[in-house]
């Protein structure tokens, strides 16, 4: 069995302004920061970990360094974990996506799984990309836990593949900032969900 603590990265800028934010590299903001170092404490009590994975992106990185810290390890990028590319709407707000592209915007909130966004992925390439991570890492590590860190896209399509659930219920599923989840895999790929959305570590902090 290999356990998994899945973490969303902190708060950054964007997410307060509901901007789709995909490849672009941005940082954490001061809360952000909060959380991470907050997060870090958590997992290292309730689940030490033997390795931490991250996305490449700055905001996941910082993040695991974070997680890592608290625990004498290193971060280990993982591209698997990468976001996913929004194409033509990284960077821009929600309501200027809702504005420019009406049809494909109300697509992506009622009917996720069929979206290929325009220069960008849909969430079967995500899917591929991060069960394909996933399975490396449980090769890696048999018998032990490890944190893997990314994205709120990426947590939740990687959360339907566990359920065995299709990427048509991507929103049933929440990732808040520095969310974590926690999921067992078995040698004969059953997996088992021990946490969803755990965000009591970051009760006390304010911005």
């Amino acid at each position: 069995m290999t356990r998994i603590v899945l973490i969303r990265h902190g708060q950054t800028a964007w997410n307060r302004e509901a901007r789709f934010r995909g490849r672009v590299n941005v940082e954490l903001d001061e809360f952000g920061l909060k959380q991470a170092e907050a997060t870090g404490r958590y997992v290292a009590v309730r689940w030490p970990v033997v390795a931490v994975y991250a996305s490449p992106l700055r905001r996941t990185v910082q993040t695991a360094e974070a997680v890592a810290r608290a625990q004498g390890l290193t971060t280990r990028p993982l591209p698997g974990l990468l976001d996913i590319n929004f194409g033509e709407w990284q960077g821009r707000l929600a309501d200027e996506v809702a504005q420019r592209y009406p049809a494909l915007y109300r697509a992506w909130l009622e009917d996720p799984h069929t979206v290929q966004f325009p220069g960008g992925e849909g969430l079967d390439d995500v899917r591929r990309r991060v069960v394909a991570g996933l399975d490396e890492v449980i090769a890696r590590h048999p018998e032990q836990a490890v944190a893997l860190v990314s994205h709120t896209v990426v947590n939740r399509v990687l959360l339907c593949a566990v359920l065995g659930w299709g990427n048509d219920r991507f929103w049933r599923l929440r990732q808040d900032t520095c969310a974590v989840n926690v999921f067992d895999a078995e040698e004969d790929g059953v997996f088992t969900i021990l946490l969803l959305n755990d965000t009591c570590h970051l009760q006390n902090l304010s911005e």
